[in-house]
């Protein structure tokens, strides 16, 4: 078996819905996160708006990376971030991959951090 088809094999199993079972599994190994139909949903406060923006700023590059991008609300200085597949009409691995990777993020967050934005990341 080629690693190309090995590879491809795990790029479908990504955006293959998940069970109830297998969500809720993955829900317990991400605190904070909820579940809202077929979205996970994560809400943060920073200490104010330019650090809500600049922690947005940071999901880039990871988002591109998994082509897959979060829904993103800003509300001052709470960030709330929703996943879902959309291609699949659900929760697929891919959105608790980016969830840990955010989840990740979050708690290495260090106030005054600044990720730039530079056209054409990713």
């Amino acid at each position: 078996m080629s690693s190309k088809f090995v590879a491809q094999n795990y790029e479908n199993s990504k955006l293959k819905p998940l069970s109830e079972k297998e969500i809720s599994q993955r829900l317990q190994n991400l605190p904070n996160w909820t579940r809202e139909g077929k979205s996970i949903k994560y809400t943060h406060e920073f200490k104010n708006f330019v650090e809500a923006v600049s922690f947005v700023n940071c999901l880039i590059s990871p988002s591109e990376k998994a082509g897959h991008h979060p829904d993103i609300a800003i509300a001052y200085n709470r960030v709330t971030i929703s996943l879902t597949t959309h291609d699949a009409e659900g929760l697929t691995q891919q959105d608790f991959d980016l969830a840990e990777i955010i989840s990740k993020l979050v708690s290495d967050w260090m106030p005054g951090n600044v990720c730039l934005v530079v056209e054409g990341s990713g």
